[in-house]
């Protein structure tokens, strides 16, 4: 199936992709990847089309729910992992359990939480990154010139607002699918 997903990413779709295309075939194992900006449902299928281009297993995690009858075997086989929403286990602490309970987990997700325009990233993502001890990979959704540009690991710091500052220089200028929302 790969083949089907670079004929629609590159020749159908006419996306590139740039940066660190290797890091797939690395030792990064473990890691969690931010996808930005994240401004329409389109995004999605760019990163499944992506992860099948750089052939990457990637992961996801979503309420314990929809991990049921008849969607869950779905959910599961797109790289999804259950996490109980309802119990008083500190949210950080439980996906960082994911990453020490697994060999292989990457976890895939926009730090803006939604896909509307928002003034501030969330900052989970970073302290999940920082509790498992793994990287962050940053990838753009750039629509503007139909192309994903993958960074090399970064590992947060002890110094949050360099971290951030540092990410958001490597979205600048970069317009999602609905660029207002960028």
């Amino acid at each position: 199936m790969q083949w089907l997903a670079k004929f629609i990413y590159f020749k159908v779709l006419g996306w590139t992709v740039v940066g660190n295309k290797d890091f797939s075939k690395g030792d990064i194992k473990k890691a969690v990847i931010i996808a930005a900006p994240h401004t329409s449902w389109h995004d999605f299928y760019i990163g499944v089309l992506l992860r099948s281009v750089l052939d990457v297993k990637t992961n996801f995690v979503g309420k314990k729910e929809l991990f049921v009858f008849p969607v869950g075997w779905l959910f599961r086989a797109l790289g999804g992992a259950p996490i109980d929403r309802h119990t008083n286990e500190n949210k950080v602490q439980a996906i960082a359990n994911l990453f020490k309970e697994k060999r292989e987990f990457r976890m895939a997700m926009s730090p803006e939480g939604t896909r509307k325009k928002v003034d501030t990233w969330r900052t989970g993502f970073y302290y999940i990154a920082k509790t498992a001890k793994v990287p962050i990979i940053m990838f753009t959704l750039d629509f503007e010139n139909k192309q994903n540009n993958i960074s090399k690991p970064f590992y947060p710091t002890d110094d949050i607002k360099k971290d951030f500052e540092f990410m958001h220089n490597f979205y600048k200028g970069v317009k999602g699918k609905i660029p207002d929302y960028s």
